[in-house]
């Protein structure tokens, strides 16, 4: 893999990135408990026909933090997005996964004219409940009720329980028994950033509303795991209801982590849509 790992400086801070390949950037932005690195298996694939830039957010690895001060946000991590659009050399394709498709949406909203594409796969975070009801979709669990798991799985790895915290967090979120059959690098990966969910539990952004998603007029790829839990396919459902031009693709046999789990079948989808911009 001919690939490189290069700072960008945004916003006051030292963004690492995995980057590789050459042509129109296409933006990789990973989900919780994860960075740069979880993107491996796409790497070889897009970078043949794009230039790929996979950012580890901030306060991720390869920066060791435990927590303190300020700057998790999911706004200040938009805006370190944002950032970094400004840096590439024209409008780029982005590509978000769960908690980074929340990120990337955002991003989507905030400045379209930077985007080529957008891309999200499995998007979590928070969404107003007439994000669900104005397509007659019944509202998953309140991102309150949700953040419930957050704070009980970091209750758990700051009294050392590290493994079973992660393991609680990644098995509610991606279904019973995923943390078990994960990668070592996986498990590695998920240790290393452990202590973003200090940053995650105290983070609560503004809903993205019905209105917002209606008014984006860029082509959006959603990608969904064929045994994804909730409430990612209320999520995708209500998204492809809404947004004025967007297609959806089901990734048979995969949870989730539906780009680790079937990376070809996840990279010929991207590609696909891509190309087409």
């Amino acid at each position: 893999m001919n690939n490189e790992i290069v700072q960008y400086r945004v916003n006051n801070y030292e963004l690492t990135c995995q980057v590789a390949g050459q042509g129109a950037p296409l933006l990789l932005v990973h989900g919780s408990l994860c960075d740069y690195r979880y993107w491996q298996g796409q790497f070889d694939a897009l970078s043949a026909h794009y230039r790929v830039i996979a950012p580890s957010l901030r306060h991720y690895f390869p920066e060791v933090w435990n927590g303190d001060g300020a700057g998790f946000t999911t706004q200040q991590h938009v805006n370190d997005v944002l950032a970094l659009l400004d840096q590439l050399p024209g409008p780029a394709h982005l590509v978000g996964h769960s908690r980074g498709g929340n990120i990337c949406l955002r991003v989507a909203l905030e400045a379209p004219r930077k985007l080529l594409s957008l891309t999200l796969a499995d998007p979590g975070g928070d969404f107003a409940d007439d994000v669900f009801a104005a397509v007659n979709i019944e509202k998953p669990a309140s991102s309150m009720a949700r953040n419930q798991f957050r704070q009980q799985a970091l209750e758990m790895i700051r009294a050392g329980s590290v493994e079973e915290g992660l393991r609680l967090f990644v098995d509610t979120v991606s279904g019973v028994g995923v943390w078990s059959r994960s990668s070592r690098q996986f498990r590695e990966m998920a240790a290393a950033n452990a202590m973003t969910l200090i940053g995650q539990v105290v983070d609560h952004p503004v809903p993205i509303n019905h209105q917002q998603i209606a008014q984006l007029q860029l082509p959006v790829l959603l990608i969904g795991g064929a045994r994804s839990p909730e409430p990612f396919p209320r999520i995708l459902q209500a998204l492809q209801s809404t947004l004025a031009d967007a297609r959806s693709i089901i990734i048979p046999g995969a949870s989730h982590g539906m780009n680790v789990i079937r990376p070809a079948s996840f990279n010929r989808a991207v590609l696909e849509f891509v190309e087409q911009y």
